[in-house]
């Protein structure tokens, strides 16, 4: 079971009145099987609810459908490019997507590679090893899917692409958690965190967030997070293939 966050604002006003102890929820005493003494009294569900619902469980099976057939790749030459990868894992299937990261001054970085198929995933499980440049890689499967991305979105610049090396894409956060929330967890956890962005509001059920470390180790720590709840959710992490970049300063009022 993964281990669970609490945010402090949360830590007073929790959801289902848990009593939240040395970061952990712990649930109030039930009555009658019903937490807070609530005798089995639900809400109903109206149509645009379910459909809401329904829309939800449809994405997140689609989201677990991505990532088996997405493999994680580490130990790569700093000197191997997203062609040449992809170009390895070709007799295994059709690959989808390529996308290497990590800090590219440092000797090894590591990759996300999506296939067609579960099949195409499973057959590259078995090029653990193979040499490729001056390293033999690593090849598990993987716990995240690759995010599309809008092109406009992409660095411009050598400087920019520095940024994405620092910065990770976390979804699946629980509506409650606030920016600062998200900032502690993962200072605490992975290091300094330069520069956050938390997107969506109380319209949507779960918010996103650009997460930039001062350090690149510490991007590529926050991948180990995935799966860990956040308030009450099990968030997504995966490497950003966009920067965080600065907002653009209002113009003044006169």
């Amino acid at each position: 079971m993964a281990e669970e966050f609490v945010p402090p604002s949360l830590v007073n006003h929790g959801s289902g009145g848990g009593l939240h102890t040395n970061s952990f929820l712990m649930p109030n005493n039930t009555v009658n099987g019903n937490a807070n003494g609530n005798a089995g009294r639900r809400k109903k569900n109206n149509y645009s609810q379910g459909k809401r619902r329904m829309n939800s469980r449809t994405s997140m099976a689609q989201r677990e459908e991505v990532i088996r057939r997405t493999v994680y790749v580490s130990d790569i030459d700093q000197q191997v490019t997203e062609e040449q990868l992809a170009a390895l894992f070709i007799n295994c299937g059709q690959v989808v997507d390529c996308r290497v990261c990590g800090d590219p001054n440092s000797v090894l970085r590591f990759a996300f590679i999506e296939f067609t198929d579960e099949e195409g995933a499973r057959a590259a499980l078995s090029l653990a090893g193979t040499m490729l440049g001056y390293y033999p890689v690593r090849v598990l499967p993987s716990k995240t899917a690759i995010a599309p991305v809008n092109p406009t979105f992409l660095p411009r610049s050598e400087d920019e692409r520095e940024m994405c090396a620092r910065t990770i894409y976390c979804t699946n956060i629980d509506k409650k958690v606030s920016q600062a929330d998200v900032k502690l967890f993962f200072e605490s956890i992975c290091g300094q965190v330069y520069r956050l962005r938390l997107l969506g509001d109380y319209h949507h059920s779960t918010r996103i967030a650009f997460v930039e470390f001062v350090l690149a180790e510490s991007a590529i720590a926050a991948l180990n997070c995935s799966g860990v709840v956040l308030g009450s959710l099990p968030i997504r992490v995966s490497p950003s293939k966009t920067p965080v970049r600065p907002r653009a300063p209002r113009p003044p009022m006169h």
